[in-house]
């Protein structure tokens, strides 16, 4: 089996000049990407990195990410993707639980990404060109031969405890999830794919991104995200499809006389992630007239995209997700594991080649995961008649704000250092915007009081922002069950209307 960089090099001979990747005003052939994975696969043999060594990158989007993500799988090591908006102390947990041999990290966010570990900063004029970076009379190594079960990446993803755990992809996942992805949306050369997303996710990475430069197809890259600069690179570069959280979708419809832009190129987005309203779906065709609204359903253990909507059942089946995808099969378990008819709630569980074999050095975690070889969602939903997928709650304790998991234990775990909270309880309220925001309801200790200017100053120390809480209720008890569980659902219905 053949490491990323294969189907790169095949459409660098077979179309040298068509596009690969452009960003800002810059196109990027496939002769040239490939060019520059082979001198960044240099560059990173020079600093001792070879087969299953782990490389981090601490980066924004660019076309360096993409060139150093290839450059690594082509020396058959492992790309280690890190949210960028994490706190030091949360990015330097998974530099060191992922024994990191290299840190690949943006000029800007070296003094937070500090772990003793080696690096290589990339400035502005690198992010654009990883040949920057330098080594240039570097020999260009062979690629290095992998297979199917060994490792591609390492992605950590938060948990119900204090501490994420890292998601094992293999050769073999990405590959199945990618052959998923063509046949379902029908990817071709002609793919102009809009990613505005960050790379570090397995939303843009892999919600098609890499199965688009499988086809030979076109990547878009934003660094950042601005709403009205998605529409207008839309029609600058006839983008014809894109992944974007509900919240970035949101933000873009919301764009003041969209029909100032010319749309017309547009043939669909992947925005799912949560229940969809159907207003939602019909600004989407008032906005974008030529193309479709795709609801999914995924997660970072399956690479993404297990469900997807199909064409013309949108209205109708309003509020799933859609169908499973040719090579994965979803079943609904109780909590025993025993299988559930269509239209009984219960937990989602997912099997196929897509599917992770579990989490980096977590044995117990990767046991605690599965029902035999069915990978166990955390998500409660059911299946109707036809088998589509309505996702209904999360039985794991997340919070899905923007793009982001936040697992609600760990913002409790920092409100408890706070002296004034003698109980707290953090929850996930519907939010047009997020989604869901961060909600805080805490007791306090007698005779003490706590704003939320207080509250959001200590977690800002301890926590990344998009985890701190939004709001701050101060109640006199936690409803409880006779166990002594704090009962979250209920919390959520009093605060949700």
């Amino acid at each position: 089996m053949f490491n990323l960089s294969a189907s790169i090099a095949y459409h660098a001979r077979r179309t040298p000049d068509h596009p690969a990747i452009i960003y800002r005003d810059d196109i990027i052939s496939y002769a040239q990407f490939y060019e520059r994975i082979l001198r960044a696969a240099a560059l990173l043999k020079s600093h001792g990195i070879g087969k299953s060594d782990v490389v981090a990158l601490f980066m924004k989007n660019s076309p360096a990410f993409l060139e150093l993500t290839v450059a690594i799988s082509y020396l058959g090591a492992v790309f280690l993707p890190i949210n960028y908006r994490l706190a030091a102390a949360e990015a330097n947990y998974i530099l060191g639980d992922a024994q990191a041999k290299l840190l690949l990290v943006d000029e800007e966010f070296t003094s937070i990404a500090a772990l003793d570990v080696p690096k290589i900063v990339v400035d502005a004029p690198a992010q654009a060109d990883s040949r920057r970076l330098g080594a240039a009379g570097a020999s260009i190594p062979p690629h290095e031969p992998v297979g199917h079960d060994d490792m591609l990446r390492l992605m950590y993803t938060s948990g119900t405890t204090s501490r994420p755990k890292g998601v094992i992809h293999t050769y073999g996942n990405l590959y199945w999830k990618s052959i998923d992805h063509v046949i379902v949306l029908g990817l071709t050369q002609r793919e102009k794919l809009l990613v505005v997303g960050p790379l570090y996710h397995v939303g843009a990475f892999d919600l098609p991104g890499i199965a688009v430069l499988w086809v030979g197809g076109t990547l878009y890259v934003h660094r950042e995200f601005d709403p009205e600069a998605v529409l207008a690179s839309i029609e600058r570069w006839k983008l014809t499809c894109g992944w974007m959280a509900p919240v970035m979708l949101n933000r873009v419809l919301a764009v003041p006389e969209p029909q100032r832009f010319d749309l017309s190129s547009f043939k669909w987005c992947i925005a799912g992630g949560e229940k969809t309203p159907e207003s939602r779906i019909r600004d989407f065709t008032r906005v974008f007239t030529a193309g479709r609204f795709i609801d999914g359903f995924g997660m970072t253990e399956t690479c993404s995209g297990d469900t997807l909507m199909e064409p013309g059942r949108e209205i109708e089946k309003i509020g799933s997700t859609g169908r499973a995808l040719p090579h994965v099969e979803i079943r609904i378990a109780d909590a025993e594991g025993r299988w559930l008819p269509p239209n009984s709630k219960g937990e989602i569980c997912i099997r196929g080649p897509k599917v992770t074999r579990g989490y980096w050095n977590a044995p117990d975690k990767t046991a605690e995961a599965f029902f035999g070889d069915w990978l166990r969602s955390g998500d409660i939903g059911y299946l109707d008649e036809e088998g589509f997928l309505y996702v209904t709650d999360r039985s794991k304790d997340m919070i899905l704000t923007g793009a982001e998991n936040v697992a609600s234990s760990e913002v409790e775990a920092v409100l408890y250092e706070l002296p004034q909270i003698a109980e707290a309880a953090v929850i996930g309220v519907a939010d047009e915007k997020w989604g869901e925001r961060i909600t805080a309801v805490v007791v306090l200790r007698p005779g003490l009081s706590l704003t939320l200017d207080e509250l959001d100053r200590h977690c800002r120390k301890h926590l990344a922002s998009f985890k701190v809480p939004r709001e701050l209720k101060i109640v006199t008890e936690l409803p409880r069950n006779p166990s002594g569980k704090v009962l979250k659902r209920v919390l959520r219905d009093q605060y949700s209307v």
